[in-house]
């Protein structure tokens, strides 16, 4: 069964309006968030055999952030196709895919992630910046991909992620007294 997983860029920096939307940086908040949810990827074994990212810098630096900080290779490709805010854009993608991976992860923007998640699952979900959701298809190859065929594993903020340590941390020291 392929695992797809979704990685919404993280906080972007508007300082320069200047900029061209596919320009913006990510701000500092948006890159500590990409090194946790890197780190949250290696530490539970669900790094991907395959990456995909939209052109954006923004979404290029949160995936080659996230890989850093875990730790984690895998192929990585730019898609034009992926910079788009349409979630039939990210849909049509995934079935002309013809690739023998079972882990795939698609790094993109809202609200094309969110309506990939209800195409797939009818899970309906708010993504925020630097948010991962993890798929579950019923196909056996992604050319197979249809509306209903997923099922939403998980969605992690990465404000959840990044206290987490903090939170397992106070409890084993509350455990020891």
């Amino acid at each position: 069964m392929p695992r797809l997983l979704l990685f919404r860029h993280g906080k972007s920096d508007w300082g320069d309006p200047a900029l061209e939307d596919r320009e913006r940086p990510l701000k500092r908040r948006g890159v500590r968030a990409a090194r946790a949810m890197g780190r949250f990827l290696a530490a539970v074994g669900q790094v991907p055999e395959q990456a995909f990212t939209s052109p954006a810098r923004r979404a290029r630096d949160t995936l080659a952030l996230a890989a850093e900080a875990g730790g984690w290779s895998c192929p990585v490709e730019v898609v034009e196709a992926l910079y788009t805010f349409d979630g039939q854009d990210l849909f049509d993608f995934l079935q002309a895919l013809d690739r023998p991976v079972e882990s795939l992860l698609l790094t993109g923007h809202q609200p094309a992630l969110g309506g990939l998640i209800e195409r797939l699952s009818g899970a309906r979900v708010r993504f925020p910046t630097a948010a991962m959701a993890c798929l579950e298809l019923r196909v056996s190859r992604w050319r197979e991909v249809e509306p209903g065929c997923g099922e939403l594993r998980w969605l992690l903020p990465p404000k959840l992620v990044m206290k987490a340590p903090q939170a397992v941390d106070k409890q084993r020291l509350s455990t020891t007294r």
